[in-house]
C-alpha cells in the first residue's frame, strides 16, 4: 500500500464547507467555498476531533513524523539524532520516500526534517524566507496601514520581494507544490511502494490570493491590502473594515489552496493512486482571525479557531467512505495508526501515540478521554473533551470554561458556574504538562482548579 500525506498549514476546519455546512464564519464575509476537498471527503473518512498537542509549526510536524508528544518537553527545534521518523521507518521497509514542500522552516540549516527521504524538494520564498535581498518593485505602503511598526513593514517587504515574479496562478506557492508533487508521483509510479509527504505552507499568512479567488472581501473597500496582520489586540492597529478585509483575504487564500488540491486529486485518480494508496489530509493547526480579538497564533489563543483542523483519510478504493468519526484523537496517534493500517504495527510499541484503527473499523467509539494542547514556551494550556473546553491561564488571570455543545465559538466563560467540570478536566492531566520554566506553579481561579497527578490515557 502506498502512502500519500498532504500537510496544509493554518487551514481552519470551519473554512472547509463539509465541516461547516456552508455557513459564514464571520458576519459580512461569505462562507469559504472548498468544492475539491468536499468531493474528496465523500470518498473518505472524515474526522472531527483530531487535535495537535504541542504548537506550532515544527513541534506539530515532529509529533506527526515521530508519533511522540512534543508537549511539554520539546520546543521548536530540529529533529535530534535520536528521533526516528516516518521516512526512516518506511525506508527500512522498502518504501521510496519523497518530500515536497514550500514550508521554509523545514529547509532552515540544521532542521533535519528531510532526513530519511530519498528525495526532497524545497520551493523557496514563503513569508519571511530570506530568498531575496533587494527591494520589492511594489510599494510596501499599499500593504500596511499607519500603525504598522518598522519590523512588520520589513516583514511585508520581504514577502513582496520574494513574490514579485509570482503573479500568475501557476507560479503561486500551492500551485508549485502540487505541480512538483504530480511530477514526482508520475515518475515514481514504477516503484513497488512509495511514500510522499506533500507540505503546503498555504493558507498560512501572508494572505494574497489570486484575483479571481479574492471574492470574499468587500468590493467597496478602499484601504491598504493588509496581507499580513500584526499580532496583539487587533482593535489597537486595525479599523473594523480592515479586520473584515483581512478575514476575507484568508478565505480567498483557503479557496485557492482547495483549487490547487483539485488538480492533485485529479492526478492521483488518473495515475491509479486512488486504487492502491492511503491518502491523509490534515493541517498543523488553524488560525485566529480576530475571533477573540487577535490575529495570528500565540500561546494565549487557546480556542478552537487555533485547534480545530481538518483530518480526512482515504483508504484504497474508497474503503470506509462516508464514515464520520467524532472520537478524540491527538497528532501523536496518527503515525501509529498509519503503520497499523499498512501492516507495520510492530514498529509502534515505543511511541506515545496509539493507533485509532479500531475506531475506524467500528470496534470502538472512543479513543481518548480528553486532549491537552499548548506551547512549550507558554504557560496557558487547554484541556478539552467532546463537550467542554477548559483553559488554564497564568496565576494572575482567570481560567476559562466553555460548553462546546451550546457555545462552539467559545464566547461565554462558565468557569464560576460549573467549577466541577473544570476540576474533572484538570484531573485528567498531571502537573507534568505545565511549563516549569516559568519558575512558578500555574494556578486557576483562586488556585481551585489545579491539575492533579492523574496519568494520561
Amino acid at each position: 500500500m502506498n502512502l500519500i500525506f498532504i500537510m496544509l498549514d493554518s487551514f481552519r476546519q470551519d473554512h472547509i464547507s463539509l465541516y461547516n455546512e456552508g455557513k459564514p464564519v464571520f458576519e459580512g464575509v461569505p462562507p469559504c467555498n472548498t468544492p475539491n476537498l468536499d468531493k474528496f471527503a465523500k470518498e473518505s473518512i472524515v474526522f472531527y476531533n483530531v487535535y495537535p498537542g504541542g504548537l506550532p509549526t515544527i513541534p506539530v510536524r515532529t509529533e506527526l513524523m515521530t508519533g511522540q508528544f512534543t508537549l511539554p518537553y520539546r520546543p521548536w527545534q530540529p529533529l535530534t539524532k535520536e528521533d526516528i521518523t516516518i521516512a526512516e521507518i518506511l525506508r527500512e521497509e522498502g518504501y521510496v520516500c519523497g518530500l515536497i514542500s514550500d514550508t521554509y522552516h523545514y529547509r532552515a540549516p540544521g532542521m533535519n526534517f528531510h532526513r530519511g527521504f530519498h528525495s526532497y524538494r524545497w520551493i523557496r520564498g514563503q513569508e519571511y524566507d530570506p530568498y531575496t535581498s533587494w527591494k520589492s518593485r511594489r510599494n510596501v505602503k499599499d500593504y500596511v496601514n499607519e500603525n504598522y511598526t518598522q519590523e512588520w513593514r520589513d516583514r511585508v517587504e520581504q514577502y513582496l520581494s520574494n513574490t514579485d515574479d509570482m503573479e500568475d496562478e501557476d507560479k503561486r506557492f500551492p500551485a508549485q507544490v502540487v505541480s512538483q508533487a504530480i511530477e514526482w508521483l508520475k515518475k515514481s509510479r514504477g516503484h513497488k511502494k512509495i511514500f510522499l509527504w506533500i507540505d503546503s505552507f498555504d493558507p498560512h499568512e501572508p494572505w494574497d490570493p489570486p484575483e479571481r479567488f479574492d471574492k470574499y472581501t468587500d468590493p467597496n473597500y478602499r484601504g491598504p491590502r493588509l496581507i499580513l496582520p500584526m499580532g496583539g489586540k487587533a482593535s489597537d492597529w486595525a479599523k473594523p473594515e480592515e479586520i473584515k478585509y483581512i478575514q476575507g483575504l484568508y478565505a480567498g487564500e483557503a479557496e485557492f489552496v482547495d483549487h490547487c488540491l483539485g488538480t492533485l486529486f485529479n492526478a492521483l485518480e488518473e495515475l491509479g493512486y486512488y486504487e492502491d494508496s492511503l491518502i491523509v489530509i490534515t493541517a498543523d493547526h488553524g488560525h485566529p482571525l480576530c475571533d477573540h480579538g487577535k490575529f495570528l497564533k500565540g500561546a494565549d489563543r487557546m480556542y478552537g479557531e487555533l485547534f480545530k483542523v481538518p483530518f480526512i483519510m482515504r483508504f484504497p478504493k474508497g474503503e470506509y467512505a462516508g464514515n464520520k468519526i467524532s472520537a478524540l484523537i491527538q497528532f501523536p496517534d496518527v503515525l501509529p495508526t498509519i503503520l497499523d493500517i499498512i501492516g507495520l504495527r510492530n514498529n509502534t510499541s515505543s511511541m506515545h501515540g496509539k493507533s485509532f484503527l479500531p475506531v475506524i473499523k467500528g470496534d470502538r467509539d472512543t479513543h481518548r478521554e480528553a486532549v491537552i494542547i499548548g506551547y512549550y514556551e507558554g504557560i496557558d494550556r487547554c484541556i478539552r473533551d467532546l463537550h467542554w473546553s477548559y483553559v488554564q491561564r497564568p496565576e494572575e488571570e482567570p481560567d476559562e470554561l466553555y460548553n462546546l455543545d451550546k457555545d462552539p465559538r467559545e464566547k461565554n466563560n462558565l468557569i464560576d458556574k460549573y467549577p466541577e467540570e473544570a476540576l474533572r478536566l484538570s484531573s485528567i492531566f498531571g502537573s507534568y504538562f505545565r511549563n516549569r520554566r516559568a519558575g512558578r506553579i500555574v494556578k486557576g481561579v483562586q488556585g481551585k482548579y489545579e491539575m492533579s497527578s492523574s496519568s494520561v490515557e
